[in-house]
């Protein structure tokens, strides 16, 4: 079966930085671990479906919650009115605790977060699959049966594809980037070629600095 595409959650107002990220992740973590594990998937489908038919439909809303000028207090308003009786009360009672602290500006990183927690908890671990061509569903099969027998995960590949690549795989697990391109090989001989030449070169100043005696 082909992984399902990935949700859009990024809202260009919201700055992608490490810091935002760690604190998403914090609060992704305390949402997760508060929920009884059969109200964990409809909370995350709610929150998914939040952000995308409401916060990213209606980007002058999430400006308005992230805007330093609009007292928390009016914030809170705000949502009360979005929100009213249209969520349950867990969700509901996160996003007040976002507007409280002021962080309603990481809703879309939350649910990221929130997304990668479940699937690292299930086994599963994102997997980023550059290829200069695309490839088939036959050919990614191959790479998740691969790298399932490799990691010991059940991967989910993003696929994307990469022309300057000229040929092979790129591919990300974590922050370990296994590069089987051709570009790279082609680098990397042209690297070997240009040290060998080198150390020719070296050589040869060195046998006439140093000429042999007959």
């Amino acid at each position: 079966m082909a992984d399902k595409a990935t949700l859009k959650t990024r809202v260009d107002t919201v700055l992608e930085d490490p810091g935002a990220m760690a604190v998403a992740r914090m609060y992704a973590d305390a949402l997760l671990n508060s929920l009884p594990r059969e109200q964990v998937e409809p909370v995350l489908a709610e929150f998914a479906a939040f952000v995308q038919d409401v916060y990213l439909k209606h980007p002058e809303f999430a400006q308005m919650l992230a805007s330093a000028m609009i007292k928390r207090d009016d914030k809170k308003a705000i949502l009360e009115r979005v929100l009213q009786d249209r969520v349950s009360p867990v969700f509901g009672n996160f996003l007040r605790v976002l507007a409280k602290h002021e962080r309603m500006e990481l809703i879309p990183k939350v649910l990221k977060q929130l997304q990668l927690l479940r699937e690292e908890t299930g086994g599963q671990v994102r997997v980023e699959v550059t290829s200069a061509i695309p490839i088939n569903e036959a050919t990614a099969q191959s790479i998740r049966e691969s790298l399932a027998t490799k990691f010991k995960f059940d991967p989910i590949l993003k696929l994307s594809v990469d022309p300057a690549l000229l040929g092979g795989l790129r591919i990300r697990v974590g922050d370990t980037i296994y590069d089987t391109s051709l570009r790279t090989r082609l680098r990397q001989l042209h690297e070997r070629l240009r040290e060998r030449s080198i150390h020719e070169i070296q050589s040869g100043r060195n046998r006439f600095s140093h000429p042999e005696r007959d």
